[in-house]
C-alpha cells in the first residue's frame, strides 16, 4: 500500500516487481512513443472485450471526444447524457460543438440513466445517447438500443467504470457503436492516465485512428519499421496517442483485471450484506439479475434523508477512512447550470446530497472493510 494518511484509502494500487520490470524494460528499449506495446495492448484488449477493433488513447476524456466526433457530432447537435456523471462527459460534448442534454437516473436503487427520460429528452437535434455504466453496473442497454434505433441515434458507451462488466453475455463497450474506457489511477485497470476505444465498425475504426494522431495516414512506428516512408494528412486530428510506458503498465494490469473485479465483487458484497437496509442506508443495484455482471468500480451507499453527508464524511475522516462523492451532478456546476435548468431531473436532484462512495479496491483487507462498516454505522446512528 502506498504511504498515506489514510488507514483506509478510497483506492490504492499494488506495485510489484512484475509491474516495475515491465516499465524498466520499456524504458531500456529506447522506444517510448506509441509502438509495439501499444499495439499489443490494443490486440489483447480487443480480444478481452470481443471487439474487432480497439484503439489506445491518452485518457478516457480523449476516448469520449474522439468517439463523439467519429459518430458525427458537431455544432447544432444534442447529446443526451446523465447528469450524475463525471464532468468529462459534458466537456467532451462541448468540445465537438454539440450541446449536452442532461438526463435523469432511474432512482435510488438504479443510478443509471432512465430510458423513459432518454425518450423524453429527444428532440430533432439529438444525435447521440452517451450512456454511462455508473459504478460498473451495465445500463438497460436493450431499452436504450431500441430507443436509439427508433430515432436513428448513435449510442456511445461511457464504460470508464466498466471494464469486464457485461450485459446479457456481451462486454460493456461493445453494446453501442463505440465504447470508451478510462485507465485513470483509481480505475479497475489503472495505468495513471490512459484510455481505450472499442468498436465493431471498420469505418469508425479508420476514422478514430486518423483523429487520434493528427489525421496522419502513417505513424512514426510504421516509418521506423520501414512500413512507410512518408505520410499524408487527410483531416485535422489531435495528439491523443498512448505511450509505450503506460501501455506496458496496461498489459500487466489487463492480465489482472478479472481477478481485481472478483475481489471488488466480494468486498462490495460484504458492504451490501451489512449495510443495505440497515439504519436507513441503502445500496443501489441490489437486484440479482444475471443479465448484468458488474465490474464493481464503486461502492456507493445512499444515506437516510435525515443524515448530513458532510458530517458523516467528517466522522469517517477522523477515523482516517477516506470517502468521496460520485458525483456532484454536472448540471449543478456553474458552467453547466443554465443547461441544467432546461429539464427537470428529480431523482438526480433528490440523490445529490445523499450518495456517498466508500473505499473499494481489490487489496482491501477484511479488517479495513470491517472498519469502514463500523465507522459508517456508528456515524449514521449518532448524527
Amino acid at each position: 500500500m502506498s504511504e498515506s494518511r489514510w488507514r483506509v484509502p478510497l483506492s490504492d494500487i499494488a506495485v510489484d516487481n512484475e509491474l516495475t520490470d515491465a516499465v524498466l524494460e520499456t524504458v531500456r528499449s529506447g522506444w517510448w512513443s506509441m509502438g509495439p506495446r501499444v499495439e499489443e495492448l490494443e490486440q489483447q484488449f480487443a480480444a478481452f472485450c470481443g471487439a474487432p477493433y480497439a484503439l489506445a488513447v491518452a485518457n478516457g476524456t480523449a476516448s469520449l471526444h474522439l468517439a463523439l466526433l467519429a459518430v458525427g457530432c458537431g455544432p447544432g447537435d444534442e447529446v443526451i447524457v446523465p447528469s450524475l456523471n463525471f464532468v468529462a462527459a459534458a466537456n467532451a460534448i462541448l468540445h465537438t460543438g454539440a450541446e449536452p442534454v442532461f438526463c435523469d437516473v432511474i432512482g435510488p436503487d438504479e443510478l443509471n440513466l432512465d430510458p423513459q427520460d432518454v425518450t423524453a429528452a429527444i428532440t430533432p437535434r439529438t444525435k447521440v445517447v452517451l450512456a454511462l455504466h455508473y459504478a460498473g453496473f451495465p445500463c438497460a442497454m436493450d431499452a436504450i438500443a431500441e430507443i436509439a434505433d427508433r430515432h436513428k441515434l448513435a449510442v456511445v458507451e461511457d464504460a470508464a467504470h466498466a471494464p469486464g462488466a457485461s450485459f446479457r453475455g456481451r462486454m460493456c463497450g461493445t453494446l453501442g457503436q463505440v465504447g470508451c474506457f478510462s485507465f485513470f489511477s483509481n480505475k479497475n485497470l489503472p495505468v495513471g492516465e490512459g484510455g481505450m476505444i472499442v468498436t465493431g465498425d471498420e469505418e469508425l475504426a479508420k476514422q478514430l485512428r486518423l483523429l487520434r494522431s493528427h489525421g496522419m495516414t502513417t505513424l512514426t512506428w510504421d516509418r521506423h519499421r520501414g512500413h512507410a516512408s512518408g505520410y499524408d494528412v487527410v483531416l485535422a486530428g489531435f495528439n491523443y496517442r498512448l505511450d509505450e510506458v503506460r501501455a506496458a503498465v496496461g498489459l500487466v494490469q489487463l492480465s489482472r483485471l478479472m481477478e481485481e473485479n472478483e475481489a471488488r465483487a466480494r468486498i462490495a458484497g460484504r458492504y451490501r450484506e451489512t449495510l443495505d437496509g440497515v439504519d436507513g442506508l441503502t445500496m443501489p443495484f441490489g437486484d440479482r439479475n444475471q443479465d448484468r455482471v458488474s465490474s464493481h468500480h464503486l461502492a456507493v451507499v445512499v444515506l437516510p434523508e435525515r443524515v448530513d453527508r458532510e458530517r458523516v464524511r467528517a466522522a469517517l475522516d477522523k477515523r482516517r477512512i477516506q470517502t468521496s462523492v460520485h458525483y456532484p451532478p454536472i448540471h449543478s456546476f456553474t458552467h453547466y447550470r443554465s443547461l441544467g435548468e432546461r429539464r427537470p431531473l428529480p431523482h438526480t436532484d433528490a440523490l445529490a446530497s445523499r450518495i456517498l462512495t466508500l473505499p473499494l479496491y481489490g487489496g482491501l483487507s477484511d479488517e479495513q472493510v470491517e472498519a469502514v462498516i463500523e465507522a459508517l454505522l456508528g456515524a449514521v446512528q449518532t448524527l
